[in-house]
């Protein structure tokens, strides 16, 4: 065992910092906000941040998460120096206009200048603001990346790099894009911190991929744990529960997830609607033979099966660690079943989500699960379709231009023959079942393939040692809107 006065500083924990201790040019852009005090994850991430240290920490929206990476940056940024200094990754436009918003008046009183870049507006103001040499930019992992192939900035004298909402960004299909934007970073080491409401093992395995040896902290009000697991109840109206699931996974698009069922008959039945649906699942049940139960263990261990459909006796003993989720197709009607269920998720350090599916007389054995294991369990309306839609349809954009930009001239030619068509079919709502179907069977393929599955640390290859070149980019380019 190390000797603990042998220890470097990067590997020690650093102590929290209060408002009082916070430099004046910090507190009064805090008081610009209308703070005068410092949220746990705040006092927890600033010091680290100050400090130059990587961390990961497990916070939600809402919990002052933004404050803990823009006010290190007033101490840290030049604003007499006019490029990129910080870089903020999100996952929507709307967070990055929030983002955007919070960072203008936080920096109201210095010089630092921000801009928000993402999809859906044109490039003008955009590429203003970076000649303008905006400090900190904010942006989806795809928007930054355009404009990093088009040269409109670039990362070569960056000091932060922060990954807001990582699980989200992930989820959304973003990890292609944000593993490009990593190919533009400096040769120097960037100052890293990543935010995510849940930390599964996915997750974990992107961080190590853009941080070095970073230290990890989850929090949930006052306290820091190591491992959390967030308990969720979605009440859902009765003879809905296939919908309401379909809902879920569109809305989550998990990493990997078990779905228990009470019964044989209900996994099969589960495991086929997902199939029909174009979901990549299989079921576990004790009438399987045992070579065919390994086979499709050794699937999801691999990372090659996103959805098991399993009963709580073929589940038992099984040790996943890479699982994101555990959704509950119904209550448990063994209460002991109900945390060996959510225990599949949350191991290893890791967090996860566990959520249960629940219906009218259901809510009797919910409620008795909360009073014997002492959970609160968040309670959930069932997310709308048209919630559900604009979710999807953001993800299958992403897909697109992601596709858009890895085309090379000669097949932008080829795609030209169709120009006239798509304008045809743009028009008319008679064609609009065409272009539905097209973006249909699009996405279902795409959304297999640009799966997030960040790899093993033994998989990896060694960071930091050169930045790619750009050649091979020339004939890329940025996406259209």
């Amino acid at each position: 065992m190390n000797n603990p006065e042998e220890e470097t500083e990067e590997n020690q924990s650093l102590p929290e910092i209060t408002f009082a201790e916070l430099p004046e040019k910090s507190q009064n852009a805090a008081k610009n906000v209308g703070w005068d005090s410092l949220m746990p994850v705040q006092r927890k991430a600033i010091p680290y941040l100050t400090a130059k240290r990587d961390v990961m920490i497990q916070a939600r929206t809402g919990s002052g998460k933004t404050g803990a990476f823009l006010l290190p940056m007033l101490e840290r940024l030049r604003p007499n120096k006019k490029y990129c200094q910080a870089l903020i990754l999100v996952p929507t436009r709307e967070l990055a206009q929030q983002v955007e918003k919070e960072a203008q008046v936080i920096c109201r009183d210095s010089a630092l200048k921000t801009v928000a870049v993402y999809g859906g507006v044109g490039y003008g103001p955009q590429l203003q603001a970076f000649k303008e040499g905006a400090q900190i930019v904010v942006g989806t992992p795809g928007r930054v990346l355009d404009h990093l192939i088009k040269r409109s900035f670039n990362l070569d004298r960056l000091e932060m790099l922060i990954f807001d909402e990582a699980d989200r960004m992930l989820s959304m299909g973003f990890y292609p894009d944000m593993k490009e934007v990593q190919s533009h970073l400096p040769r120097h080491a960037v100052n890293t911190c990543m935010f995510s409401a849940t930390f599964p093992i996915h997750v974990k395995r992107a961080a190590n991929e853009f941080m070095h040896a970073a230290e990890f902290f989850s929090l949930s009000s006052e306290h820091v744990h190591v491992t959390d697991t967030d308990h969720i109840a979605y009440m859902v109206p009765s003879m809905q529960k296939e919908r309401t699931l379909i809902r879920l996974i569109e809305l989550e698009n998990p990493h990997s997830a078990i779905i228990f069922c009470n019964t044989k008959q209900r996994v099969n039945y589960v495991k086929t609607i997902l199939q029909r649906y174009g979901y990549d699942a299989d079921e576990l049940s004790s009438d399987l033979s045992q070579s065919r139960r390994e086979r499709t263990l050794g699937r999801v261990r691999d990372g090659n099966l996103r959805f098991l459909v399993a009963t709580d006796v073929a589940a038992r003993g099984i040790d996943i660690d890479s699982l994101s989720h555990v959704i509950q197709f119904e209550p448990p009607d063994d209460l002991e079943a109900y945390i060996h269920r959510a225990g599949r998720t949350g191991r290893a350090g890791a967090s996860g989500t566990a959520m249960m599916l629940v219906y009218g007389v259901e809510k009797r054995q919910l409620t008795r699960i909360s009073a014997h294991y002492k959970l609160e369990f968040e309670e959930r309306d069932v997310p709308t379709e048209e919630e559900v839609a604009k979710i999807v349809a953001e993800r299958a954009m992403i897909f697109l231009e992601a596709s858009l930009r890895e085309r090379d001239k000669l097949q932008d030619d080829r795609s030209q023959r169709f120009k006239l068509l798509a304008q045809k079919l743009s028009e008319g709502e008679d064609e609009l079942p065409i272009i539905t179907m097209l973006l249909d069977d699009y996405y279902q393929k795409a959304q297999h393939k640009f799966v997030a599955k960040p790899k093993k640390r033994s998989e990896q290859k060694k960071q930091y040692k050169k930045k790619p070149s750009n050649r091979g980019r020339r004939d890329r380019k940025p996406r259209r809107r």
